[in-house]
């Protein structure tokens, strides 16, 4: 028999894509009244991997990368997209999400996304929300799975989730 461990705490980060830097605005501050300060570390890059928010969103998108100061306990990671789906709601704009926001956590083994979505690589974790191992680190990066979206994969993404990874490893040393 095993014995329990206690996890470590983790990282949160999110992404946002958006179109109007208004509405991602408005649901930054909302996720830092809720979450705290983000940190240094953010990237905003062109979302255009895919066409698929066009329709809802309009065009041209952005996203942008952020991760949070305080470190959450891992058995709370699942509100965390129950609370920013509400964001997404709050700032609908004729029935279309003006923002998509899609959280998730870094250990120093992975990047795991939150997604009310279950598939065949997902876990159910409670409320409806699912987790998915979208990153693992091994030889001294982030490298993705054979179902990790493409955009996850860039090498981009995939440097931004280093340094937030890095920040990650110091505050637990500390």
């Amino acid at each position: 028999m095993g014995v329990l461990a206690r996890p470590k705490p983790v990282k949160l980060v999110v992404s946002l894509i958006f179109r109007e830097a208004e509405k991602l605005e408005l649901a930054e501050k909302e996720l830092r009244d809720i979450y705290g300060p983000t940190e240094k570390v953010e990237k905003t890059l062109p979302f255009d991997y895919t066409d698929y928010y066009y329709e809802e969103f309009g065009r041209p998108l952005s996203r942008k990368l952020l991760s949070f100061r305080e470190l959450l306990s891992a058995g709370d990671v699942s509100g965390t997209k129950l609370r920013t789906n509400d964001i997404e709601d709050q700032y609908r704009t004729d029935g279309k999400r003006t923002v998509n926001i899609d959280p998730g956590y870094v250990t120093e083994a992975k990047l795991v996304l939150l997604t009310t979505k279950d598939y065949t690589h997902r876990v159910h974790i409670g409320s409806g929300i699912f987790a998915e191992s979208t990153l693992f680190y091994r030889d001294g990066t982030f490298r993705p799975w054979r179902w990790t979206y493409p955009d996850y994969a860039s090498p981009e993404v995939v440097s931004y989730f280093n340094e937030v990874r890095e920040t990650y490893v110091g505050q637990l040393k500390a």
